[in-house]
């Protein structure tokens, strides 16, 4: 059937081709199904949709996808025939059934992904397989080698490379942006791919946004970091793994993360990373709550680094409350400049120097303690400034020029004692509703944590918005979702939550890269 080529003005992130309703009888194809189209300069395999009004008989109508991606143009005359389903559901289909998947079976099914020639729905069939059926250490050995085989790669010109990631699961976890250049202060080369948030109030990119670009080319990234031995970047326009990207827009609305090992560790692989340490944040209010869990973590996570020819070392680290007192972009910004400049809160200063020890320690040069005397030597702060000048950003940037919200709101405690519990979820809930991150500005400063002594009337935290209507949005979840719990003492105070008379949060799903 030849029909002529309409643009729609959308992007759709598939190759989508829309026929009238009549015309798509006459072929005898269905939505979701396939056509592959003959065009002057291209053949494109496109998933269909059917339309009775949009699409005119005569006519294919193809998203903007279409004609960044092929030489094809508006106006032509194309010929359109049905096309057989790709090979790679049928993979899909065998581990639905429980099957293993072989690493020619996985290689195929990556590359459709990537080529965008699967539909979100047979994504969505294969991540859910994987969830249900599970993963063997082998296929997520073969995912992790498809994943870098259809992105990109970096390579830098100094070595040893090492790494660091956090599986997340805690607010303000502002630990990379001391981290990285503290250890690279050593002459260990660090470059930092990040992702911005994806469930948090703030990613690593978002944070270190406040204080330098972040968005750059690959090109622009090795220069960077042979010039600054690191980079703190955002990694989402790199194509690195670009499969990860995909699977994540699937994963976050089903509440699912089967893609853990594969996504962290084929990224960390892409950049030639030889030594990562992985941070697992550990407690009641983290995504890990046991040490137990954390050890079954890391274990699996040090077996698939052997397997990749990466050395990989895991922390469990206490997620119990925030980390620090800043939740939110800038907020986070001022207090990671704080840290680097010897001023930081006690908790971020020990996870960074527990971290960048454990680096020092599989490289032989050094531990924990050399990591401390770095940063309190400036040697660190020294390092960043140059990372920050590689970067284009303002070199010598104080944290009271980053700025924060002007709509604020105090929270005090009702009631004097102590404070036995914070809840994470509620805390990173609040500092969403204020804004964060979209408005960096937005955020939470917390005065008090577990442990503290505290006097009725005084302040617990500080809520920032850059909007007042979103500020007025935190207030009420302040209300509906009170994140402290204040009592007389551990084990005087039994009460923590009525259930179900209180009203019941729902159930947060985290997902951090």
């Amino acid at each position: 059937m030849k029909l002529k080529v309409r643009k729609i003005p959308i992007e759709a992130g598939k190759i989508i081709a829309v026929l009238n309703k009549n015309d798509a009888e006459k072929l005898g194809v269905r939505t979701l199904e396939r056509v592959r189209i003959f065009g002057e300069k291209c053949e494109i395999v496109a998933i269909i949709d059917v339309s009775e009004k949009f699409a005119k008989e005569g006519e294919v109508l193809l998203s903007q996808d279409c004609f960044e991606i092929y030489k094809i143009r508006e106006g032509e005359i194309v010929k359109v025939n049905p096309e057989e389903r790709p090979e790679s559901v049928k993979f899909i289909r065998k581990k639905l059934s429980g099957a293993y998947l072989s690493y020619n079976e996985i290689e195929k099914i990556i590359k459709d992904v990537v080529e965008k020639k699967l539909s979100d729905i047979e994504i969505a069939a294969f991540l859910t397989a994987l969830y249900i059926r599970g993963i063997s250490m082998e296929e997520a050995e073969n995912l992790t080698k498809a994943m870098i085989k259809t992105g990109k790669t970096l390579k830098f010109r100094k070595k040893p490379i090492v790494d660091k990631h956090s599986i997340g699961g805690i607010p303000g976890d502002k630990t990379s942006i001391v981290l990285v250049p503290l250890v690279a202060s050593t002459g260990l080369v660090i470059p930092k791919t990040s992702s911005r948030a994806i469930t948090s109030p703030a990613g690593t990119a978002d944070r270190m946004e406040c204080i330098a670009p972040v968005e750059f080319d690959a090109e622009e990234i090795i220069k960077i970091v042979n010039k600054a031995n690191a980079c703190l970047v955002w990694g989402g326009a790199l194509e690195l793994a670009p499969a990860d990207d995909i699977f994540i827009q699937i994963e976050f609305p089903l509440g699912i993360d089967p893609m853990l090992f594969p996504s962290i560790l084929s990224k960390k692989k892409s950049v030639g990373s030889q030594y990562v340490v992985i941070d697992i944040p550990t407690g009641r209010g983290a995504k890990i709550k046991t040490v137990e869990q954390a050890e079954d973590l890391g274990e699996d996570f040090i077996e698939l680094g052997n397997r990749l020819g990466m050395r990989i070392e895991c922390v469990s680290t206490y997620g119990e409350q925030p980390l620090g007192h800043a939740i939110g972009p800038a907020l986070e910004a001022r207090e990671a400049l704080l840290t680097l400049q010897g001023k930081g809160p006690e908790d971020v200063v020990d996870k960074v120097c527990t971290l960048a020890g454990v680096l020092f320690k599989m490289i032989g040069r050094g531990n924990k303690a050399l990591a401390k005397r770095l940063l309190y030597s400036g040697k660190a702060y020294k390092k960043f400034k140059e990372i920050v000048s590689a970067q284009g950003g303002e070199p010598e940037i104080k944290p009271k020029n980053i700025p924060v919200g002007n709509k604020k709101l105090e929270v005090r405690a009702s009631r004097s004692g102590k404070v036995l519990w914070i809840y994470n979820h509620y805390i990173a809930s609040i500092a969403k509703a204020a804004g964060a991150p979209k408005y960096k500005g937005a955020g939470v400063y917390i005065w008090k944590k577990i442990g503290d002594n505290v006097k009725k009337g005084e302040k617990l935290f500080t809520i920032f918005a850059e909007k007042a209507s979103k500020l007025r949005s935190a207030e009420n979840l302040v209300k509906e979702n009170f994140p402290y719990v204040i009592g007389k003492g551990y084990g005087t105070e039994m009460k923590l939550k009525k259930i179900p008379e209180e009203k019941r949060e729902a159930r947060i799903f985290i997902l951090e890269r």
